[in-house]
């Protein structure tokens, strides 16, 4: 499931002054979507790239950009319920049973449903709401924890289902609800910092926990040269986190960022020097690609050594031909894979002794690799028979 942080921006939050600050924090964390009222819809969008959502308001409301078009003044989405039944401005209809009547919710076309949460009456008219909407908004009023169950539980895929908070914590939790979660949050605070926080839980939500095995090194040997692949990202790395790389797409090598100083070279924290241009890389859809492919732009996944993950982006792709060694361990099920790394002390992997350099390798050291079954076909697994050798 892919998450979303929304950022509640309309004109409870303030004036425009209040409004555009509020905004610009999100867009420097990275939100996914402002929810702003119709009006604000061409100024969101001169102040960067993100999905607009919008209330709906009545009459006919457009805001004309720089060049005398209105396109700026559409918003990606549009949402009811504000001003109406979805926030009881206007009451349920006295015989609500359940099924609402959504012709005032769903009017002028809106494909997005606001509606807080303040009894079991408006949960039912969220749920019926969400029948029809593309987008669900619910916030909930002296509730924290049942009502958002209960629609986890009982609205499908019909809907994206986006659950009100006001913090990070509350964010969490509506991630994990039910071990399902909700697909989004909307945010309302001013806090840079608890927005920021916001996006990294959406960040941490999407990202893989891998389990990592030890193999054991039974050959590593001198090669020729051959065309060396260093990913450079736009990204820092700790001392622990690395890339999975190898000549075998059912296993690959933990191979750690140049983070250490030596007395020769000085760090390079952004940098894992990954092997031969043609060995697979993971990426942070579960993918691989080949080193030769990567390019500026392009995502790869870091781990740790405990097995986390994140994603980095490539900045540059240098590749140079370098003296290379043949490292092939033993799995614990018997199986061998192997991989081509350069032949220099600058290039680590995690052992049972620590963080060692790829020179100093010996037969019978233990060192970490993920394991993963199937082939690879244009960086997919795919269950079918094959032979690497």
């Amino acid at each position: 499931m892919t998450r979303s942080v929304w950022l509640k921006a309309d004109d409870q939050v303030g004036d425009w002054d209040a409004r555009r600050q509020r905004i610009t924090a999100g867009l420097e964390a990275g939100v996914d979507w402002v929810l702003v009222d119709e009006a604000d819809v061409a100024r969101v969008r001169e102040l960067g790239d993100v999905n607009v959502a919008a209330f709906r308001e009545d009459g006919d409301v457009h805001v004309m950009d720089a060049e005398g078009s209105d396109d700026a003044a559409d918003p990606d989405t549009l949402f009811v319920g504000k001003g109406g039944e979805g926030d009881g401005t206007v009451d349920l209809p006295s015989d609500f049973s359940g099924s609402a009547d959504l012709s005032t919710l769903r009017r002028d076309g809106a494909d997005g449903a606001y509606v807080r949460i303040h009894d079991e009456e408006y949960e039912a008219f969220a749920e019926s709401a969400a029948d029809d909407a593309t987008y669900t908004v619910v916030v909930g009023e002296d509730w924290t924890i049942i009502p958002l169950e209960n629609l986890i539980a009982r609205i499908g895929e019909e809907t994206e289902l986006v659950a009100g908070v006001t913090s990070a914590e509350e964010a969490r939790t509506a991630f994990e609800t039910l071990e399902i979660g909700a697909d989004a949050v909307l945010l309302d605070t001013d806090d840079p910092d608890e927005i920021r926080a916001t996006v990294s839980v959406r960040d941490d939500a999407e990202r893989e926990t891998l389990d990592l095995e030890w193999a054991e090194v039974r050959t590593v040997e001198r090669t020729g040269s051959a065309d060396r692949v260093c990913v450079d990202t736009g990204n820092l790395m700790d001392d622990d986190e690395g890339m999975l790389v190898g000549s075998m797409s059912r296993g690959l090598f933990f191979v750690h960022a140049e983070t250490a100083e030596s007395p020769y070279v000085a760090s390079r924290p952004f940098r894992v020097n990954a092997g031969a241009v043609h060995a697979y890389v993971r990426t942070p859809d579960g993918g691989t690609k080949y080193l030769s492919e990567l390019s500026s732009g392009d995502e790869v996944q870091v781990v740790d050594t405990d097995g986390n993950t994140r994603e980095a982006v490539v900045g540059r792709v240098k590749i140079e031909k370098r003296p290379m060694f043949r490292v092939e361990v033993e799995t614990g099920d018997g199986d061998r894979i192997e991989t081509l790394l350069q032949n220099a002390e600058t290039i680590k992997v995690p052992t049972r002794d620590g963080r060692t350099a790829v020179t100093d390798l010996e037969s019978g050291d233990e060192l970490q690799v993920y394991l993963e079954g199937g082939a690879r076909h244009f960086g997919e697994t795919v269950e079918e028979s094959i032979i690497e050798k």
